[in-house]
This record gives C-alpha cells, sequence and structure tokens, in this order.
C-alpha cells in the first residue's frame, strides 16, 4: 500500500485541514499518516481560534513517521508560524523526502487569515525549493507573485514570476499549479494553469460546478496530487487525475453546515 504524509493544520469541523487531507488519501486507497501544525477552532462560518503547536514537537512528528512507516509522498498545508516552517524544512530534508506537495494556505474558504506575513517569505525560501509541485489559488499567487490578477495571462506572469522567486532561492524549481477556482475573466469557468518547470504551461481546462460548498477544496486537491505522484504518475498526470478527483466531490453536491459546507470526499463510493 502506497502512503501519503500530511503536514498540516487541523478542522474542527472536519472539512478541510488534516482531516480533508486524510479522507482524500483514504478515498485513493492509499495509507495516510500526519503530523499537525495547528489546532483550530472552526466550522463553515468562520476560524473562531488558532494553536500553534510547538515547532520541536512537529519536528518529532515528522521523524517519527519517517523511521518507521516511510512517506512515498509528502502533502504540506497549513503551516502558520515561521518556527514551524524551518522545522518542517529541516525534518524533511534531514530525512530525504520525496513528492513533496506544497499548498500554501494563506486564508481560509470563510476569509480568515491561517498565516503570519513573515512565515510566507520563509515557506518560499525553505519549503518550496524541495517542492515538486506548489498549488496557490488566485489570491495566494497574486500574494506570492506580488501581482495583481485578473485575466489568465495574469495567471501565466504570476506562476513564472513564483517560478523566478523559487529559483532566486536554490536554483531549482518545482511545477505551480494556479488554480483558478477563484475565477478570472471567465466566471463560468475553473481553468487552472501548470506552469512546468522547464518554463512550458498546460492549461486544464473545466466548466465551474454551482455548488457553493467549496470548504477544503484546495485541500482536498493537493493531497490527491500527493496521491499521484505517490502512485509514480507524472506531475501532470498527478494534476489532472486530481483535479477530476475534487470536480467528482464538488460534483457530488452535499450541503452541510451554515457557511460554505465541505466536499463529499468518498463521492466515487456512493
Amino acid at each position: 500500500m502506497k502512503v501519503v504524509l500530511t503536514i498540516a493544520g487541523s478542522d474542527s469541523s472536519g472539512g478541510a485541514g488534516i482531516q480533508a487531507d486524510i479522507k482524500t488519501i483514504t478515498a485513493h486507497m492509499m495509507f495516510a499518516e500526519c503530523a499537525i501544525t495547528a489546532l483550530t477552532a472552526q466550522n463553515t462560518t468562520g476560524v473562531f481560534g488558532v494553536e500553534n503547536i510547538d515547532p520541536a514537537f512537529v519536528s518529532k512528528q515528522i521523524d517519527a513517521v519517517f523511521s518507521d512507516i516511510r512517506p512515498d509522498a509528502v502533502k504540506i498545508g497549513m503551516v502558520s508560524s515561521v518556527e514551524i516552517v524551518y522545522a518542517i524544512a529541516d525534518s524533511l530534508v534531514r530525512n530525504k523526502a520525496e513528492n513533496i506537495v506544497v499548498d500554501p494556505v494563506m486564508v481560509a474558504t470563510s476569509g480568515s487569515a491561517l498565516i503570519a506575513s513573515d512565515a510566507i517569505e520563509a515557506l518560499v525560501s525553505n519549503v518550496f525549493p524541495m517542492a515538486a509541485v506548489i498549488t496557490p489559488n488566485i489570491p495566494e499567487a497574486a500574494a506570492l507573485a506580488e501581482l495583481s490578477i485578473h485575466s489568465e495571462a495574469d495567471m501565466h506572469l504570476a506562476a513564472a514570476e513564483i517560478t523566478r522567486r523559487v529559483q532566486d532561492a536554490c536554483n531549482c524549481a518545482p511545477a505551480v499549479l494556479v488554480k483558478g477556482g477563484h475565477g478570472t475573466s471567465l466566471p463560468d469557468q475553473a481553468n487552472d494553469l501548470l506552469y512546468l518547470p522547464d518554463g512550458s504551461a498546460v492549461w486544464l481546462r473545466g466548466a465551474r460546478i454551482d455548488n457553493p460548498n467549496t470548504h477544503g477544496t484546495g485541500c482536498s486537491l493537493s493531497s490527491a496530487i500527493a496521491c499521484g505522484l505517490a502512485d509514480e504518475l507524472s506531475v501532470e498526470q498527478a494534476v489532472r487525475s486530481a483535479k477530476a478527483y475534487v470536480a467528482g466531490a464538488l460534483g457530488a453536491q452535499l450541503n452541510l453546515g451554515r457557511g460554505s459546507g465541505p466536499l463529499d470526499h468518498m463521492w466515487e463510493f456512493r
């Protein structure tokens, strides 16, 4: 059985974060492991509190996992402090982790901030260089590239700028998936841009699914990509497979909670 480790925050409502990751990995018939970076008090209407885990204990979780059931891929989600960023980076380098997918979670679906501003630069310099894929949505890509994104051309510019920033840090480059779910000039579509390390770009086009319940979409997508990489798919194949999985989970039209509800992670089994 393939094994995927998720390093992320806990969502008490079960729709995003560690909980969404474990559901996604399980739906892909793989074994899920986790290292929790933060505890959140949240539901579909908002985030009401965040308690960071001690960075040394985050490292201890990661080391314990790698020393016993070594993961075939790693997904990194919510990392809310610069100290935790450094702890994760050091642990993954020490354990020679492979097939790393980074979802630079900055803001929850409800609009609540989930990361300190100084941690963003630490992510770019210390975690992005070891990633196979980075998966920012449009607001996150705009923040990382320091550009406004209003069109597909802007998405391309932002992906190229994020790649340049990583190359400046390490002379290496991951693939950058700019997710189009927040919309650009084509409100009826959800087109994603996969910008590859060689500078080529692949558009992954799809119709927007009419569903207001999108809590945990980004977490689920990045975990599904990690599953694809664990299964030895190419980056493009893993992204395409993950996009299809999330489209199915949205299309199932699960409706829970008073805000933006969660996906149906087990839609393929119903």
